[in-house]
């Protein structure tokens, strides 16, 4: 049997570790609600990335020497929207159930190709557009007010732009990943995410680091280290899996985040839940090629 195994596992190795990314991604939510219990938002991101940046550097230290300006703008730019998707994020889950919060982000995945067609002039595949209008009416749902009164409230506006910033993110990673040291990059992205979290704090009234606490302190540690995980396995394996699949893959995020947040307690009403399903249905239908419409398309070009 083992015999059998390891050459399958060893050839779906990326898909394996980005869907046991997903995992982690959907707990994280949880555990981000908890740890502002001992901390403000902006400061809390800042630290959690700061610890992240250690443990890539602990495990990468061989590899960091000779940065160069193309490395240095990678990390920065993937730094400035880490901070602001998961700033926004993380200021939504102080009114928002981790729950919804992972439906809200899920959003990522159909912005990304219609961003690229917007920002490269690529064209965009008709499910594309379909899965982006199943998103659309899911998050209409998600709200729990349906179309007869559309009204989004702070937590889940700020939100919605944490997921554009995470789509903007995934649109440079790919932008650079064939022409960096995924390591060095990775060290980088999450040094600047921290500093201009840091640099953010005070302006918006976030002036005190919190008081120790050691639940602050595992929480910190342990967001640092799947941090750093996703951030190293996203680098990674996008590098060899089909960015189609793995928007696929990252679709069963929120799907994990509902389950933990249901263990712990947490009830969407059942609008909110059908939004939900619509949301995850859209992200997949966004990234289906079905054989036929390829043919078609073959068939009406000149």
């Amino acid at each position: 049997m083992s015999t059998f195994l390891s050459p399958w596992m060893q050839s779906k190795a990326p898909q394996l570790v980005l869907i046991f990314i997903t995992i982690i991604w959907g707990g994280s939510f949880l555990t981000v609600q908890y740890g502002l219990n001992f901390s403000s938002p902006i400061l809390f991101v800042a630290l959690r990335f700061a610890a992240a940046a250690i443990a890539v550097s602990i495990i990468s230290w061989r590899n960091l020497k000779g940065f160069n300006l193309k490395e240095i703008v990678a990390g920065a730019c993937i730094g400035a929207v880490i901070a602001i998707g998961y700033g926004t994020q993380t200021v939504g889950l102080q009114t928002i159930s981790s729950s919804e919060s992972a439906f809200l982000t899920a959003l990522y995945v159909p912005l990304v190709p219609i961003f690229v067609w917007i920002i490269f002039k690529t064209k965009t595949h008709l499910m594309t557009w379909l899965g982006a209008g199943l998103a659309f009416i899911g998050l209409v749902f998600l709200t729990g007010n349906g179309f007869g009164s559309i009204q989004l409230n702070d937590g889940q506006i700020l939100t919605l732009l944490g997921s554009i910033a995470i789509a903007f993110e995934i649109i440079l990673i790919g932008h650079f990943a064939g022409s960096v040291n995924v390591r060095r990059v990775t060290v980088l992205q999450l040094v600047f995410a921290s500093l201009f979290c840091f640099l953010l704090a005070p302006c918006i009234g976030e002036t005190q680091l919190p008081m120790f606490d050691w639940r602050l302190l595992m929480v910190l540690i342990g967001l640092g280290c799947a941090s750093a995980g996703i951030q190293l396995a996203m680098n990674w394996a996008q590098r060899v899996v089909d960015p189609s699949q793995a928007a696929i893959i990252y679709a069963g995020e929120p799907v994990w985040a509902a389950i933990f947040g249901r263990i712990a307690g947490e009830r969407l009403p059942i609008i909110a839940l059908f939004g939900g399903l619509l949301v995850v249905l859209g992200v997949m239908v966004s990234e289906w090629k079905p054989k036929f419409l390829q043919k078609m398309e073959k068939e009406i070009k000149p």
